[in-house]
């Protein structure tokens, strides 16, 4: 996971710090010419200075061109240390910059970095090259590092700890509605947070309350054999508001710390389902509403993220299928887009394939 990002972000910097060095190597020749041309002068000067050494009725000459040829000298050691410079620093334009950063930017794009994040990387970098003295071999450090620090940035936002909120709530049941689009890992994930609570001795119920798609109640029973907990369930077609109520009358009669209320897959624009999932929000009154989408959906999972928090206020988000997303822009760009906070990463089928999302990780992965 990440590598793939990791590698062409790496590739479309060293582009830029080749392209920058070369610019920079052009500045160094001329100035080298430079150089070089000041030495023939002076040391034609050093000859005639010498050959007035000879006539000694030119003593008091001598001493006054002696004194011109101290000055002389700090005058060259003067245009020499600015040549110094000119040779190991260069100044990058805006309209460089904006050329240097293309290929970094389509890098990102191509790997499913939010717009709206390439930008906030674009004017951190700015800062850090535009009009600054940079010296040649020195760029890829700085590119690198003012990367890092923006997405440090972009996924800074605070950690959330399930099992902590569910085990601090007095009144019993801690309610979680999961919200998703058909075939996002929805009800996989349900299961999988059933059996991190399990593994925490928090007891849990499933409602199925997706009565509209077919085989859904089904597959949400075959999850709950699975990882051993009961689940409420009506007919097909039957109030999907019911079944969730049910579900958490259901917890509160048998002290039941947890009820996991599964959902139809819609879209926003199903004004009908959307109304449905409002009247399942009113009358479950859940903690936490998740929404679980999949990784390798890139921009249109964080679309979608935006509109159904549009429509019933998000908490937090559950990324399916991260163990086969290639990109990892997604991850990246989800939290700062949509301002929600990334609860959980799914990395496989099995029951213990959801990992807690750290940032650090994420980090560490981009950058080592």
């Amino acid at each position: 996971m990440f590598s793939f990002i990791k590698d062409k972000v790496k590739s479309a910097i060293s582009n830029i710090t080749d392209r920058f060095d070369k610019e920079a190597e052009i500045v160094e020749t001329k100035e080298k010419i430079l150089e070089e041309a000041a030495e023939i002068l002076e040391e034609k000067k050093v000859i005639k200075e010498e050959k007035k050494k000879e006539t000694k009725t030119e003593k008091k000459k001598l001493v006054q061109e002696a004194t011109k040829k101290e000055e002389v000298k700090e005058e060259k050691k003067g245009f020499f240390a600015k040549v110094t410079e000119a040779v190991t620093t260069k100044k990058i334009s805006e309209s460089q910059f904006e050329e240097l950063f293309w290929d970094l930017e389509v890098e990102l794009l191509e790997n499913n970095v939010a717009f709206e994040v390439i930008e906030k990387i674009k004017q951190d970098l700015k800062a850090k090259l535009i009009d600054v003295a940079l010296k040649r071999g020195e760029v890829e450090k700085i590119i690198l590092q003012s990367l890092k620090e923006s997405i440090e940035e972009v996924l800074d936002f605070e950690s959330f700890d399930l099992v902590e909120a569910v085990k601090k709530k007095k009144e019993k049941p801690y309610v979680i509605v999961f919200i998703g689009v058909n075939g996002s890992g929805k009800t996989t994930s349900i299961a999988k947070i059933a059996h991190m609570l399990k593994k925490h001795n928090l007891s849990c119920v499933l409602a199925a309350a997706d009565t509209f798609r077919a085989a859904s109640i089904d597959q949400l029973e075959e999850q709950g054999k699975r990882v051993g907990v009961k689940v409420i369930k009506h007919d097909y077609g039957s109030d999907p508001a019911a079944v969730a109520f049910d579900g958490v009358k259901y917890a509160q009669q048998k002290r039941i710390d947890v009820v996991l209320i599964d959902t139809a897959g819609r879209q926003h624009s199903n004004i009908n389902l959307m109304d449905e999932m409002k009247k399942i929000i009113r009358v479950s009154k859940p903690d936490l509403k998740i929404y679980i989408g999949e990784m390798i959906a890139g921009n249109d999972c964080i679309d979608q993220i935006k509109d159904f928090d549009a429509a019933i206020h998000i908490d937090g988000v559950i990324l399916s299928k991260a163990e086969i997303d290639e990109k990892g822009g997604t991850a990246i760009s989800v939290s700062y887009v949509t301002k929600k906070p990334i609860y959980f990463l799914g990395v496989g089928q099995e029951l213990d394939d959801l990992k807690v999302f750290q940032k650090e990780g994420i980090i560490k992965n981009l950058f080592s």
